[in-house]
């Protein structure tokens, strides 16, 4: 933060890219004191998940991003550009708003994000662009296990009851961000998949103990224990159904249907997944590892 904020030679633009990005409550969400300005529906930051400012590998880094757009993305079924994809998780992990395409909040996302790649030294020995993969277990979910996970590992900074630590600073968000509830992300969002929280979970968590290179989680405690958070009520994200126009590209996670298969709601949500992957595998001739 101090990097960013009190540097001089960092441009306004990117320090205001940050600010939203960093403290997105107090700057596009519940806390901004301006209605018009309130695009967030929660109050998370970006860099709650996004971790360290967007720059730790294994986390969704942002380094390299902008030159990875535009992307295709399934869920939309077509091309889309980096403001398409900030949009997303406006609306789904940040349970919000779109901002207008030419929101000048957007242009000083980017801009902080184009910083990364010039603007500092290179952080990382290697740079993932999502998560890396998890080995996807063979079993269901196992809810009870999942449970003694979270009471172990997690329950120290995210709560019994999921409900995240906010700072002492009633002004400011979260310290550490709730994991179900009112105030987190809906249940159309990328990390309602069991699949891909569970990467993110054994690559990232618990905080300040694992990274993708020293992990504290198998693979399979990941697992459970993203079964067990996504387990709780959440917000719902209205018209889910027009997600991934060709339902064929849906992860095998996506816990809300419609589905181009015969497995049961239960299943998409909880597993076990390897044998829905066979059959997309064998039926479509579709690779899916998540």
């Amino acid at each position: 933060e101090t990097m960013v904020l009190n540097n001089p030679e960092v441009p306004k633009l990117v320090k205001e890219g940050f600010q939203l990005l960093n403290a997105s409550s107090q700057n596009m969400g519940p806390l901004q004191t301006n209605p018009e300005l309130r695009f967030a529906g929660n109050n998370l930051a970006c860099t709650n998940c996004h971790l360290n400012g967007g720059t730790l590998s294994g986390s969704a880094s942002w380094i390299g991003i902008v030159d990875r757009f535009p992307q295709f993305g399934g869920r939309a079924n077509k091309m889309g550009t980096l403001e398409d994809r900030i949009n997303g998780c406006m609306e789904r992990s940040m349970n919000g708003k779109a901002f207008p395409s030419d929101a000048p909040q957007l242009k000083a996302m980017i801009a902080y994000m184009r910083w990364l790649d010039e603007g500092i030294p290179k952080l990382n020995t290697k740079v993932f662009k999502g998560y890396p993969n998890i080995e996807i277990p063979t079993i269901a979910v196992n809810l009870k296990l999942g449970a003694s996970i979270y009471k172990r590992e997690c329950v120290l900074c995210h709560g019994d009851e999921g409900q995240g630590i906010r700072y002492q600073d009633k002004e400011k968000g979260y310290q550490y961000p709730p994991l179900w509830g009112k105030d987190t992300f809906n249940d159309g969002a990328g990390m309602n998949r069991v699949l891909t929280a569970a990467a993110f979970i054994k690559n990232n968590m618990p905080y300040l103990q694992a990274n993708w290179e020293n992990p504290k989680l198998t693979d399979e405690e990941a697992y459970h224990v993203a079964g067990y958070i996504n387990s709780f009520p959440r917000p719902q994200k209205t018209e889910k159904e027009k997600d991934y126009p060709n339902k064929k590209l849906k992860p095998v996670s996506t816990p809300y249907g419609p589905w181009t298969d015969n497995f049961s709601a239960e299943q998409h949500k909880y597993g076990p997944f390897p044998p829905i992957i066979r059959f997309y595998k064998e039926t479509f001739n579709l690779s899916k590892s998540k």
